[in-house]
């Protein structure tokens, strides 16, 4: 094996985000459903037997170091391997969205070279490679809808009804740790149940961010407006600026105003599984050579 193409990382929505506590390490508690979506980026990956690793961006540029060149190199820390690779970047997803592209790039990287390098790490090994990387990854790795606890490794797998949604992207992101640093975050919410949000996922809950990132980037509270008009109940997904809603069967959705140059709006379904799902064992006592 010399070469894998046309790797998929999708999107993920925060059906909801509830800030539950705070660790003495600084990290935030969270409850979270996190889903699968339909748009993605896509990644190549080519062997480089120098053991050198490169990216070339052929869409939407990243920053030079990015999420993907990280996972790279810590799976080759993590295994030895002398094996390297070219990685070409398709970027389709916006950055400091709340979508997780730059986690889900990452999690697709380390599934794709652990099969290109045959290192042989189990899922469990690379979720803890992941971790480190981004809280999000896990939920990627492991491939399926969850419920997400603790700092993101605490990961139930869940149903969700299919649905449609109105995906809505500022021009103008967010930053996850400025919105959790700030003072005025909300840190203290209630615990929730699997049952609970059951009986009624897609209104569940809410984005305990969602007050702090309007402030702070006022054309989050333009995207909700423009869903409400539509009697769309929007939402924050994650800690960026993109905000969702769910689109009943048949459901027509306005014309952007002409004022949002910039804007992204893409209708969206979810998926029950990651097209990579097993792509790496689920045995622990998996080890890399």
């Amino acid at each position: 094996m010399r070469a894998l193409y046309d790797v998929a990382a999708p999107a993920k929505l925060n059906l909801f985000l509830h800030v539950t506590g705070r660790r003495a390490d600084g990290y935030h508690l969270l409850q979270s459903a996190f889903i699968l979506l339909d748009w993605q980026d896509t990644l190549h990956f080519e062997l480089r037997p120098d053991g050198a690793l490169s990216r070339e961006d052929i869409a939407d540029p990243v920053p030079a170091d990015d999420l993907v060149l990280r996972a790279a190199r810590a799976l080759q820390q993590a295994t030895g391997t002398r094996q390297g690779a070219h990685i070409t970047l398709d970027k389709r997803l916006p950055a400091q969205a709340g979508l997780g592209g730059g986690s889900s790039d990452a999690a697709s990287c380390l599934l794709a070279l652990n099969r290109l390098w045959r290192t042989g790490l189990s899922l469990p090994q690379l979720e803890r490679i992941g971790l480190v990387l981004g809280a999000d990854l896990p939920f990627f790795l492991r491939g399926r809808n969850a419920w997400v606890e603790g700092i993101g490794e605490e990961i139930t797998p869940i149903g969700v009804p299919f649905s449609r949604f109105l995906v809505v992207k500022p021009p103008q992101g967010l930053d996850t740790a400025t919105i959790f640093r700030d003072p005025a975050l909300h840190r203290d919410s209630g615990p929730a149940t699997i049952s609970g949000f059951a009986a009624n996922p897609l209104q569940f809950g809410r984005n305990d961010l969602q007050p702090v990132a309007q402030r702070l980037c006022p054309q989050v509270g333009e995207a909700l407006e423009w869903l409400a008009r539509q009697g769309l109940p929007g939402r924050m997904t994650g800690s960026g600026s993109a905000v969702f809603a769910p689109l009943a069967p048949g459901q027509p959705v306005a014309a952007v105003p002409p004022s949002w140059q910039g804007w992204r709006v893409r209708e969206c379904s979810n998926m029950d599984v990651h097209p990579l799902a097993g792509w790496a064992s689920s045995d622990s006592s998996s080890v890399g050579r």
